[in-house]
């Protein structure tokens, strides 16, 4: 019989309820919530009340963290908590043995991003980031072109975080991401993006992160939102457009995108380019040379030139999509269009087999410190800014990689 992992969730908003609800999705016997936490009553009375309804075991219930985490009934912890506190409570979690599954969002400070690599090596633990993005279909399927060599040598990436949230402004109790936005001015929100990218370019395994420049527009969005609804002259810090360069070890460069305030349709911005062809995730579509349709054309005067056609990133998949998805995709479950139940699956199986799972600490820090590390190039200008090497050398060696069926750093069948 597999063993069951004993879940503890820490935080019990909206994102909590996201989770247990994948979970009961999942409908997986070796997973069960053993736990829950929260400081307010009400949120934990209706979390009992979600998991009586689905005859689910009674977890023990707290109202501080620290006695959960302590819990002997408790393998693993998930921590959708406030962007200041899920780090604290993570390090908190491994320094107690146990594993810590983190929700997204950028760093305030590297230092906290030290303390939590050094909880995890001096426990042999990990921290998995529950970056759902890295499950993604097409990040996979890219994956997949750039790892069978389809793509050539890697040149150039792009991606970012261009969500319409303008609707923030019109609230007057600043909600946790709200005050973000209003006090800072940085990439508040990277890892969706930078997550699958960094996957691509080996980021700590053979590559990583040298440094990086950012820039920030004026802010109007925020503030316009805010006339609107009535709340008068409301300033924000936050650019409305913040854009950030990276350059890598090995050469190569990612431009990374981050807008909330201004209208638009939802993007991740992501491009993967190399020698031989290109993933452009806003044309939905891949240029591969060899395979993409290309046709030799006169101009005006009689000149030849060459046009090339985007080829559709659904008539790939049959033959391409990733082996995750091919076989996920005729029974998707859970949210985000499924992303989610392939991250929680990660996470529970790395905690079942007490292996390092394929988001691990070193890339929770090395995306997570471009959020602080935009803000400080930001404030002195758009200054050059060096990014550390939280593994202190260990990226230097490529066989340094999750292996196994959930891993993001190589195709397994």
């Amino acid at each position: 019989m597999a063993k069951v992992v004993k879940l503890g969730i820490i935080g019990l908003g909206a994102r909590a309820e996201t989770l247990l609800a994948t979970l009961n999705e999942l409908r997986r016997s070796d997973i069960e919530v053993t736990a829950i936490c929260d400081v307010r009553q009400e949120r934990i009375d209706r979390i009992l009340s979600i998991l009586a309804s689905r005859n689910a075991p009674k977890p023990e219930t707290y109202t501080d963290y620290r006695p959960l985490i302590a819990s002997d009934n408790v393998d693993a912890v998930l921590v959708p908590t406030s962007w200041n506190s899920h780090l604290k409570i993570a390090e908190e979690a491994m320094a107690h043995g146990k594993y810590a599954g983190i929700e997204v969002g950028g760093a305030a400070s590297v230092d906290e991003l030290w303390h939590l690599v050094h909880a995890a090596e001096s426990t042999g633990v990990s921290c998995m980031m529950l970056e759902n993005c890295c499950y993604g279909r097409n990040e996979l399927m890219a994956l997949n072109f750039v790892r069978k060599g389809m793509f050539g040598e890697l040149i150039h990436c792009s991606c970012g975080y261009e969500h319409d949230l303008s609707e923030m402004a019109r609230l007057d109790n600043r909600a946790e991401r709200e005050v973000h936005n209003y006090r800072r001015c940085g990439d508040l929100y990277p890892t969706h993006g930078i997550g699958p990218i960094a996957k691509i370019l080996r980021i700590n395994r053979g590559n990583r992160f040298v440094s990086l420049t950012s820039t920030a527009s004026k802010a109007r969005g925020f503030m316009l939102e805010a006339e609107r609804c009535g709340r008068g002259q409301v300033f924000y810090n936050q650019g409305d457009i913040v854009t950030t360069v990276i350059k890598c070890a090995n050469g190569e460069t990612i431009t990374m995108t981050h807008g909330v305030s201004l209208p638009r349709p939802y993007s991740r911005d992501c491009r993967v380019q190399g020698t031989k062809g290109i993933w452009l995730e806003d044309v939905k579509g891949v240029y591969i040379e060899g395979i993409s349709p290309k046709y030799e054309k006169l101009d005006v005067a009689g000149n030849p030139y060459t046009t090339h056609e985007w080829t559709p990133i659904a008539d790939m998949y049959e033959e391409y999509d990733h082996p995750i998805w091919k076989k996920f995709r005729e029974d998707i479950v859970g949210g985000h269009g499924g992303m989610d139940a392939l991250t929680l699956q990660a996470f529970c199986e790395a905690v079942r087999d007490r292996t390092v799972p394929p988001i691990d600490v070193y890339d929770c820090a090395a995306w997570m410190c471009l959020t602080c590390l935009s803000e400080q190039s930001i404030a002195c200008g758009s200054m050059p800014v060096a990014i550390p090497d939280f593994t202190n050398g260990k990226w230097i060696y490529e066989d340094v990689v999750t292996t196994g069926k959930w891993s993001l750093d190589e195709v397994y069948e």
